[in-house]
């Protein structure tokens, strides 16, 4: 028979054991959610770093002489010739480009925000282009409130306009199409130049590299891709990465 003391002793252990290792499993799942969050932040600072090398290179690169001032040119154009409707729609338009630009800080939008900039876009460079210029775009009502990182169906048409179309004479067609496969949300921008168009780091423009980066940050658990390539009647860009609603990435990022 067990003396009280031993049996006080026995007791103590059987309840302070399971206690001692119910708080050891607290803290390493606060130790686990912290190095999580601290994983969380790092990737969104490194995001931030990424989207503000975008946005510099935007506003000294895509909004730079020659796009300006061939649009302040066409205005000038549309003033002399007395087209007043024209003239107003297209000041309209490029005042609306300029503030989404200056104004797109967040490190996501919704794919159809960067369609309205877009369009915004293309409209002034059909001022420009006139019956030269033909676009198309087709969006998949599926991914329209779909996330996706600011300015890259915007680069990639921007490419085009400064690698293709004004470099070579003739008709310009431009494609744009955007739709959901299974899981994933895939960008296609075609030209119908038959050479290559990628923006490198190195002449000041974005570049797909940039792009690959964002998006590998912005997903990094997930499969991101994007390839450009040379196709018998043009060029073409191809960007794949996960359909988020942005809803979901919002509430997602409020519970974490």
């Amino acid at each position: 028979m067990l003396p009280i003391e031993s049996f006080s002793i026995y007791i103590m252990f059987c309840v302070l054991v399971p206690l001692a290792g119910a708080f050891t499993l607290l803290f390493l799942f606060v130790f686990e959610k912290r190095i999580d969050l601290l994983e969380k932040q790092k990737r969104e600072i490194a995001l931030e770093r990424e989207l503000q090398t975008a946005l510099y290179n935007q506003l000294n690169q895509e909004i730079q002489p020659h796009f300006f001032f061939n649009t302040l040119n066409s205005i000038l154009a549309l003033a002399r010739l007395d087209r007043k409707a024209e003239l107003i729609r297209s000041i309209e338009t490029l005042s609306k480009l300029l503030k989404f630009k200056y104004r797109t800080l967040n490190n996501v939008i919704s794919i159809e925000d960067e369609l309205t900039y877009v369009n915004y876009y293309l409209e002034i460079q059909k001022t420009r282009f006139r019956d030269r210029l033909h676009y198309e775009i087709h969006l998949d009502n599926h991914v329209s409130k779909s996330i996706i990182i600011p300015f890259l169906i915007q680069t990639l048409v921007e490419n085009a306009f400064k690698h293709a179309f004004e470099r070579h004479i003739g008709e310009a067609l431009l494609k744009i199409n955007i739709i959901k496969i299974e899981s994933a949300v895939h960008v296609t921008v075609w030209n119908n130049s038959l050479e290559l168009n990628e923006t490198s780091p190195q002449d000041g423009g974005v570049g797909l590299e940039n792009i690959k980066r964002r998006l590998k940050l912005l997903f990094p658990d997930d499969e991101t891709s994007v390839q450009l390539t040379d196709q018998e009647d043009g060029t073409a860009v191809f960007a794949i990465f996960p359909h988020v609603i942005m809803s979901e990435k919002l509430e997602g990022e409020s519970t974490q």
